[in-house]
């Protein structure tokens, strides 16, 4: 079966590259224009990756159930997920639909603004998926994933037992990788129940053509997790040397598990990988 990759310049991606052609440290007001202005958003797939339902309805072995026993007060309560850069918040719905209490992080009001609209007109057309379990609870926070006080205006005591990163690493330039591996590893609370889900995305997509969205090859992630806050070398061509660390430094994650989707969004067809990872 032959595959079809989608790696030549689009109108879209053009558009992205000029309108992210800056200092990182301005990207975040630049994905707040976007999303202000609202007729152009690319990355919006109307709905939640089928690679991330079909991970949470079949791969119970890995992920566990959505209740746990809090260490701190005894109290069965349920497993608290994240989803960094939500956009309008299907994957959050989802989470909620699943069991978790489930947390939506954006850079942007109005994207936030329009995730509440969404969770409003159509959360309840996510399916409760164990009865017995029920619909956690969702919200939609504004905030930088680099800092804290997002995480003081929600006021949740720890960590997170779930998250998962989709579309978000893609969007960050290069430079910022070993911080969003080192936050990353911070938010994941210390705990064998607690798994960060990658769809890894694009695959396809080669460094050498910039971003958003930057091409990420497996290795990426492999390496970044690993060594969370570490410069990890990339040769001219944005790819990871093979001189690159390996194994796995202290306070690093490990990868359980790793398979190509059955079923994901059309881009991504052939070419997605996800990933399970967790505290060694």
């Amino acid at each position: 079966m032959s595959i079809s990759i989608p790696n030549q310049p689009t109108d879209a991606r053009s558009r992205l590259h000029s309108h992210f052609d800056t200092n990182p440290s301005y990207h975040n007001e630049r994905w707040s224009q976007l999303w202000d202005a609202g007729d152009f958003l690319p990355w919006d797939r109307g709905g939640p990756n089928p690679a991330l339902v079909d991970t949470l309805s079949q791969r119970q072995d890995l992920l566990g159930d959505s209740n746990i026993i809090d260490k701190t007060t005894g109290a069965k309560r349920r497993k608290r997920a994240l989803v960094p850069g939500c956009g309008k918040g299907y994957d959050v719905l989802l989470l909620a639909s699943f069991g978790y209490d489930a947390y939506g992080l954006e850079v942007s009001a109005s994207a936030v603004e329009m995730a509440e609209k969404v969770a409003k007109e159509k959360g309840n057309e996510y399916e409760i998926r164990h009865e017995e379990v029920g619909r956690g609870t969702v919200r939609y926070i504004v905030g930088d994933f680099f800092k804290d006080e997002w995480l003081k205006e929600i006021k949740v005591e720890g960590k997170f037992e779930l998250i998962y990163d989709y579309t978000f690493l893609c969007a960050l330039p290069p430079s910022m990788r070993p911080a969003w591996a080192l936050r990353t590893a911070q938010l994941l609370a210390l705990s064998l129940h607690s798994n960060l889900i990658c769809l890894e995305f694009p695959t396809y997509k080669a460094p050498s053509t910039g971003g958003p969205p930057f091409g990420l090859s497996p290795s990426v992630y492999t390496e970044h997790l690993s060594h969370p806050g570490k410069e990890i070398p990339y040769d001219e061509d944005g790819n990871v040397r093979e001189d690159a660390p390996g194994g796995t430094r202290e306070g690093g994650l490990e990868r359980v598990a790793h398979w190509q989707p059955e079923r994901t969004h059309e881009i991504g067809k052939g070419t997605d990988w996800v990933s399970i990872w967790r505290h060694r």
